[in-house]
C-alpha cells in the first residue's frame, strides 16, 4: 500500500526533525526497502547537527564499524561550536538557573532587559547567543534543553519575527518529546499568532497555516481530544481553504476524524460537498469510501473500500499508532474506524429502504449473519433509528420518518448565517489587500 503513503507530500511541510518519526514507522511497516529508508534518514541527519546517530545508521547501512572522515570532522566541528555556543550563552544560562534571580523578572520586557544589563552585565549579545545556543541544542537532538531555552529566550526577546521562529521551534520540541498538552497549548499560541499577524503576503500566511496543520497532524492522532479538535481546527473556512488549494492530502485525516467521532458534526455535509469538489486533485479509500456512501449510494463499492482503508490506516503514520498489550499489538484507530463506517452503511441504506434482508445487510457490512444479526439489535437499541427486527422474516423493517420542518429551518438557518460571514470576511481581506498595494 505505498502507493497511499502520504510521506513524500507531508516531508517537505515539516522540520526535518519531525519527519524521523515517519520513517522510523515506515521503515517498521517495510513498505519501503530497508535500504533506501537508511539513505534517506542519512541525507536528512546530514543537514542536522546529530553526527553519532548518522554514524550509527551508515554502519547500519553499509554493514561496517568505519565510518567517513567527513563524518569524524563534522562532529568534531559540531563539538567545538556547541562549547563556543555554551561559553557565549553561559552569563544568562546561570541566570536562570538561579531559582532567585530569575524571580527578579517581570512581565515588562523592557524593564527586565534594562535590570539584566545594569545588575549582571547581560546584554542583547548574550540574549542572542541564548537563541543560538537553544537552537542548536534543539539540531544535536536535545529537544528537552531547546525547549526550555527557547521558553526563556521569548520571555526576553523583543523581536516578534524572532520570537516566532522559537515558538515553532520549542513546538517541535514539545511534539518530538511527545509532550502532548503542552503541545496543544503552543499550537494555541501559534494559531492566534497566524491568524493575527500582518504577513507581507497572503501566500505567506497561508503557507503558515499549512505548516501548522501537517505539525498538528502528530497533536491530533495522539492527543485525548485530538480527534475533535483537527474537526475544529481543520473545517474553519480559512484552514478549509487551505487544504483545498495547498495541501488536498490532508482531507484524508478531516475525513478520518469525521468517521471516528461520536458526537456527529453538523459540518459534515458540507465536508461530503468539498471531497466532492477535490475528488480531482485527491482521493484515497478513506474519502471514496464517504463518496460511495453519500454521494453515489454505492454500498458494494463502499465495502470494498472499507477493506481498502483499513489497509491504508494500518500503513499510515499518523493513524497506525500500535498499542501494545502483554503478546497482543492492536491499532485502536482502525477497529474505531471499521466500527463506525459499518455504521455509516447501516444508517444511509437504512433511510433509503424501508425493508431489508437482513443477509443482503451482513454482506453490505462485511459480517456474518449472525454477527450482523447482533450488531443490528445492539445498535436498533441504542440509536436514534426508529426500527424494529423481524426475526421470522429475517428483515429489519424502519418506519417512516418524517423531517421535522423547524429542525430544518434552524439548519438552513445556520448555514446561511455561515456563508454569510465567509462572504464578508474574504470582502475584508479583499479590501485590505487592496489598501495595502
Amino acid at each position: 500500500m505505498a502507493d497511499y503513503d502520504l510521506t513524500p507530500r507531508i516531508a517537505p511541510n515539516l522540520d526535518r526533525h519531525l519527519v524521523f518519526p515517519l520513517l522510523e514507522f515506515l521503515q517498521e511497516r517495510q513498505l519501503y526497502p530497508d535500504e533506501q529508508i537508511l539513505k534517506a534518514k542519512i541525507e536528512l541527519l546530514n543537514k542536522t547537527n546529530m553526527v553519532d546517530y548518522a554514524m550509527d545508521i551508515h554502519k547500519s547501512l553499509y554493514h561496517t564499524d568505519d565510518v567517513p572522515q567527513d563524518m569524524v570532522d563534522r562532529r568534531a566541528e559540531v563539538v567545538g561550536r556547541l562549547k563556543a555556543l555554551e561559553e557565549s550563552a553561559a552569563p544568562l544560562v546561570t541566570f536562570l538557573q538561579n531559582p532567585a534571580a530569575v524571580q527578579e523578572l517581570r512581565a515588562d520586557k523592557q524593564y527586565n532587559l534594562q535590570m539584566l544589563n545594569d545588575r549582571y552585565q547581560i546584554g542583547p549579545d548574550q540574549i542572542e547567543a541564548l537563541y543560538q545556543y537553544a537552537k542548536f541544542q534543539f539540531e544535536c537532538g536535545n529537544y528537552s534543553g531547546a525547549a526550555d531555552y527557547l521558553y526563556q529566550y521569548r520571555a526576553l526577546c523583543t523581536n516578534s519575527e524572532r520570537s516566532l521562529s522559537a515558538l515553532w521551534g520549542k513546538w517541535a520540541a514539545e511534539i518530538l518529546m511527545q509532550n502532548w498538552d503542552t503541545a496543544v497549548e503552543e499550537l494555541n499560541r501559534l494559531k492566534e499568532i497566524i491568524d493575527s499577524k500582518n504577513f507581507s503576503s497572503h501566500m505567506n500566511q497561508v503557507q503558515s497555516r499549512i505548516w501548522l496543520m501537517h505539525w498538528s497532524l502528530f497533536i491530533f492522532f495522539n492527543h485525548d481530544n485530538g480527534r475533535t479538535q483537527i474537526i475544529d481546527l481543520f473545517n474553519q473556512d480559512k484552514y478549509l481553504s487551505a487544504i483545498q488549494t495547498n495541501a488536498p492530502h490532508l482531507l484524508r485525516y478531516l475525513a478520518t476524524a469525521f468517521i471516528v467521532n461520536k458526537r456527529r458534526r453538523p459540518q459534515f455535509k458540507d465536508f461530503i460537498k468539498v471531497i466532492q469538489q477535490e475528488q480531482n486533485s485527491y482521493k484515497d479509500p478513506i474519502t471514496e469510501f464517504l463518496t460511495c456512501v453519500y454521494v453515489n449510494y454505492d454500498f458494494d463499492g463502499a465495502q470494498k473500500k472499507m477493506r481498502e482503508c483499513e489497509e491504508v490506516i494500518l500503513n499510515d503514520p499518523f493513524l497506525g499508532k500500535r498499542l501494545e498489550e502483554g503478546n497482543l499489538s492492536t491499532v485502536p484507530l482502525r477497529d474505531e474506524f471499521l466500527e463506525n463506517a459499518r455504521l455509516f452503511i447501516f444508517e444511509t441504506y437504512c433511510r433509503i429502504h424501508q425493508r431489508i434482508d437482513m443477509s443482503v445487510l451482513a454482506e453490505k457490512l462485511n459480517l456474518n449473519y449472525e454477527g450482523a444479526e447482533r450488531w443490528i439489535v445492539n445498535l436498533v437499541r441504542t440509536s436514534k433509528l426508529d426500527a424494529k427486527i423481524d426475526s421470522k422474516t429475517g428483515t429489519v423493517i424502519m418506519e417512516p420518518n418524517q423531517p421535522n420542518v423547524y429542525e430544518e429551518l434552524i439548519d438552513h438557518t445556520k448555514s446561511l448565517s455561515g456563508r454569510t460571514y465567509k462572504l464578508v470576511t474574504q470582502l475584508l481581506e479583499h479590501a485590505q489587500a487592496q489598501a495595502t498595494r
